[in-house]
């Protein structure tokens, strides 16, 4: 299966850490370079980041570089989004999906998403 399952997600205060999981087929998992996007109320989904197969390079969006930080165990198929200093524009419902392994290019391979996890940070 291609399904994607994303959880973690909740409500936290600005300046609080807050960390994702996502998990998919080892087949897909062993096979891709990962990443996170995320949507919020009224705009388009976006790129947040995300991992290459080894897990040795990383690449973030600007307005999350040096906030948030993104790893993998391929042995769990899991890939992780830590949000250590949240801020109230993070507010979102974040996904997850297998990514070029160019990974400056920043789009997603599988057009079926997971139901994706709700992220609230109040001010």
């Amino acid at each position: 299966q291609d399904r994607l399952v994303e959880s973690g997600g909740g409500s936290v205060q600005s300046g609080e850490s807050l960390t994702l999981s996502c998990t998919a087929p080892v087949r897909i998992f062993r096979s891709n370079a990962m990443g996170w996007f995320r949507q919020a109320p009224g705009k388009e989904r976006e790129f947040v980041a995300s991992i290459s197969w080894s897990g040795a390079d990383t690449v973030y969006v600007d307005s999350v570089k040096g906030r948030f930080t993104i790893s993998r165990d391929n042995s769990k198929s899991t890939v992780y989004l830590r949000m250590n200093i949240t801020k109230p524009e993070d507010t979102a419902v974040y996904y997850c999906n297998a990514v070029n392994p160019l990974l400056r290019i920043r789009r997603p391979l599988f057009n079926h998403w997971g139901q994706g996890t709700q992220v609230t940070v109040s001010s």
